[in-house]
């Protein structure tokens, strides 16, 4: 499982390009500049403005008057950012408020107008849901149960597996519509959220598999899940919990109230008068599709308008793998070494499942992302350089295992403070890989520099019970004390008695 030559990978990546969607809602609008053409969406302009378009539109069937005013000088100011940083394509993409209004014709053509060089469409529910799949595949090219989109006037419903969307729907259960056809109430609103999905026949083909939840209603309910339990990495996209988790956060919102809820930082005041709709929705599809774990994802609709308009030549790439050897590409001095490393730590490794071993390879591929830091602070700057990253296919798990790896490749202290996000992440069996890897990973510098030359002639095997490094004539006059310790601390890591010889 080596890696490709990551030099295209790199002058790809360097390649400027801009693309820019405005995604209008029933409940907000959102710009989104995208540079570049990368397997990973790189955004380098996102603002939110909320208009509540679709407000009262369930009793009028009209937009509402005050949203649609503010949207004219909001889509001024997006049109003029757009145009400034030279995005093109540049579409506006508008949802179910404008498409089911009475006015909303009215409304597009006052956007044409104003804005004549830009395309904007209404799509129907059907082009919604495909985006918003293609959105989540995107980040999770694996995906195999349910996903839910929600916005402000309508919820999407998708099931995806191998690689696209299958059946799809669209029901009025975006949280300003669903808080419109129930009046404000509660008890009217959960009523429908279970009525309305008691009518999709194919929600039972799901049962027991993962619920990908889409939307700006959704998120917030994330950011504050992840405020109330101190969870130790501020990043909603591919946070996830079991079903247990699910209820539990879900009772809470429903319960805890707003001034309980405003306490937490992280979630605007707009946004916090959705959440009691939004929970009683999520509250109905645990119900109806009882799936075996909730995945959060920020990817949606613009990034699947992305992945169509722009990615669609890189859709194939593993995102993981892209942007691993992206980084490397920029920030590694050989971009040769990785695959050299792979096969290098793989007889530690034997057995390994498919997901360590994916993750072992990347670690290798980003295993010199630190070289040109101050050494001072490597192991720090690149654990959270790795923590932190813009990168839609890596999740919680990933991020943690990866950085953990490398700062002990780096030569800090596993149980450093400062790396206990990683010791919250990770279960027992990948913290011991982690530490193992990384030990690995700093003898297979110390041996080589950072060379393939040097790396070329040595290698691991375990006999016997015995570690054993083999080395060259050549390799063993550079194999000083260092190196002896640094293997002696490997062996220590898989519990076994090490040796040096020669080949």
């Amino acid at each position: 499982m080596a890696p490709k030559d990551i030099s295209k990978t790199a002058a790809t990546a360097g390649e400027h390009q801009r693309a820019a969607i405005v995604d209008l809602g029933s409940n907000s609008v959102r710009l989104v500049v995208f540079e570049g053409v990368t397997r990973n969406p790189i955004p380098i302009f996102n603002e939110k403005a909320i208009l509540r378009l679709g407000k009262g539109l369930q009793s009028t069937g009209r937009l509402n008057e005050e949203g649609v005013a503010l949207a004219m000088d909001v889509m001024s100011r997006f049109h003029a950012i757009a145009r400034s940083m030279q995005a093109d394509p540049f579409e506006v993409i508008a949802t179910a408020a404008v498409r089911d209004a009475a006015n909303g014709p009215d409304f597009v053509a006052a956007l044409r107008e104003r804005m004549p060089d830009v395309p904007v469409r209404v799509i129907s529910g059907e082009e919604e849901a495909d985006y918003s799949a293609t959105g989540v595949l995107c980040s999770i090219p694996e995906a195999d149960g349910l996903v839910a989109d929600i916005g402000g006037g309508s919820l999407e419903l998708i099931r995806v597996q191998g690689g696209r969307y299958h059946e799809a729907c669209t029901l009025k259960l975006g949280v300003i519509r669903l808080a419109d056809r129930a009046e404000g109430d509660q008890t009217t609103a959960a009523r429908l959220a279970r009525e309305d999905l008691a009518g999709v026949e194919w929600l039972s083909s799901v049962r027991g598999k993962p619920l990908y939840l889409v939307g700006g209603a959704f998120r917030a309910m994330a950011r504050l899940q992840i405020m109330r339990t101190h969870y130790p990495l501020n990043i909603v996209h591919l946070f996830s919990m079991t079903a247990p988790e699910a209820w539990e956060m879900t009772n809470w919102l429903l319960k805890s109230g707003r001034r309980t809820q405003e306490r937490l930082s992280g979630v605007s005041r707009k946004r916090l008068e959705d959440v009691p709709y939004s929970a009683t929705v999520l509250e109905a599809l645990l119900k109806s599709a009882d799936p075996g774990r909730v995945v959060f994802s920020v990817d949606g609709l613009r990034e699947g308008w992305y992945m169509r308009k722009i990615g669609a030549s890189i859709a194939a790439q593993d995102p993981c793998t892209a942007l691993a050897e992206e980084m490397a590409g920029r920030l590694s001095r050989s971009q040769r070494l990785p695959a050299d490393l792979i096969a290098w730590t793989a007889p530690l490794f034997h057995g390994e499942t498919a997901e360590m071993e994916k993750l072992r390879v990347l670690a290798c591929v980003m295993s010199d992302i630190g070289a040109y830091d101050h050494p001072e602070y490597r192991a720090v700057q690149t654990y959270l350089r790795v923590l932190r990253m813009h990168g839609v296919g890596f999740d919680h798990v990933a991020r943690a295992f990866i950085a953990l790896t490398l700062a002990i490749r780096y030569e800090a202290d596993a149980d450093d403070p400062q790396f206990e996000p990683s010791r919250y992440l990770l279960d027992r069996s990948l913290l011991v890989s982690a530490l193992r890897l990384g030990l690995a990973l700093r003898l297979a510098y110390t041996l080589c520099g950072g060379t393939t030359a040097l790396l070329k002639g040595t290698g691991l095997k375990i006999q016997d019970g015995v570690l054993t490094l083999v080395l060259t004539p050549e390799d063993r006059r550079v194999a000083g004390g260092v190196v002896q310790r640094r293997l002696e601390r490997v062996g220590a890591a898989f519990g076994m008695q090490v040796a040096m010889v020669e080949a």
